[in-house]
């Protein structure tokens, strides 16, 4: 039984809890909240026995085995290098740091406590997301990648009302890129790697985070585009093109229909069937890891997760994006 302890008490620990719960293995004992209040009743309403106002005292509680990070973006960091060093296993939301010198840091910090440290991007531990890879190949050379995550945030409305909220808040490394922009990153570098260039546009709030974005990168032999938004919808299907035909997938976030559509007219599902709740699957793999004594995924690397970072360092750069983490 693995014993968690869960840093953040908003709507995504809810269906991380959630989707645990339907493994053996997972053990929900400790909550921390900055709010005494706030603690208890998330423990209370999950089940949990223990809770925590201080994290250091949570880190070096010996109720826990394993944290669960799914606080604001700056947090990440501090919280998971601390929970570490206290020798505690993290699974930490992505982006898992706010740039490169954070995440190398966590990473470093993983490596010197022999802790098993990954970052919780959900879609690339997905049964339809390996089925992709797997048939990769079935479309000839690739010449481009199209992903495309724009959802329009309840949070734009209050920002627009002169409410900032933590989602358009540089002060938590925010903004659209780090919040959905990453989903259209990930699958890219996990299926291709670095890019050669990149070349980036965006809307740039007066808060100073952007609101959406476009970026194209350029590989040896294919380009990449994506697309994403916090200010804006889109019903768009995401490609993977191919001289040969093109992996159609439903949604990049969390992909549940994949097609291949060939060039002579032939079609061919490819879906896996998954669960609804797609967190299940980065939770089975981190407490497969656990279990199994690794401290590094093997699909969620942390030279992927690196690659992202630098990636999106690189598109922050272009578009005058910073926050008070890259000080």
């Amino acid at each position: 039984m693995i014993r968690f302890g869960v840093i953040g008490t908003n709507w995504i620990t809810d269906k991380f809890i959630e989707a645990a719960k339907e493994l053996e293995d997972f053990c929900l004992t400790a909550v921390y909240s900055r709010s005494e209040v706030t603690a208890r009743e998330f423990a209370n309403a999950h089940g949990a026995s223990y809770t925590f106002t201080d994290i250091e005292e949570m880190a070096q509680s010996d109720t826990i085995d394993a944290v669960y990070i799914a606080s604001p973006n700056s947090f990440h960091a501090s919280q998971a290098i601390l929970c570490m060093n206290n020798g505690k296993h993290v699974l930490c939301e992505k982006p898992f740091a706010s740039n490169k010198s954070e995440a190398e840091a966590m990473i470093a910090a993983a490596r010197k406590n022999n802790v098993l440290f990954m970052e919780a991007m959900k879609s690339t531990c997905t049964p339809c997301f390996l089925a992709v890879k797997e048939h990769l190949d079935e479309i000839g050379p690739v010449r481009r990648y199209f992903a495309n995550f724009c959802q329009y945030s309840s949070r734009y409305d209050e920002y627009k009302k002169g409410n900032i909220l933590n989602a358009f808040n540089p002060t938590f490394s925010n903004g659209a890129l780090m919040d959905i922009g990453v989903y259209t990153i990930a699958p890219l570098v996990h299926l291709f790697g670095e890019p050669q260039s990149i070349k980036a546009m965006g809307t740039i709030l007066e808060s100073g985070v952007d609101g959406q974005g476009s970026i194209i990168m350029q590989y040896e032999q294919h380009e990449a585009v994506v697309m994403y938004s916090k200010i804006t919808d889109s019903n768009l299907p995401n490609e993977i093109q191919g001289e040969a035909g093109s992996i159609i997938i439903d949604k990049i976030s969390s992909p549940s229909h994949i097609q291949i559509n060939y060039r002579n007219g032939e079609q061919k599902d490819i879906s896996v069937q998954q669960k609804e709740n797609t967190m299940f699957y980065e939770a089975k793999e981190f407490i497969s890891l656990i279990k199994n004594n690794q401290t590094e995924s093997s699909i969620n690397t942390f030279a992927r997760s690196m690659s992202v970072i630098k990636i999106m360092d690189e598109v922050r750069r272009q578009l005058g994006i910073t926050y008070p983490a890259d000080q």
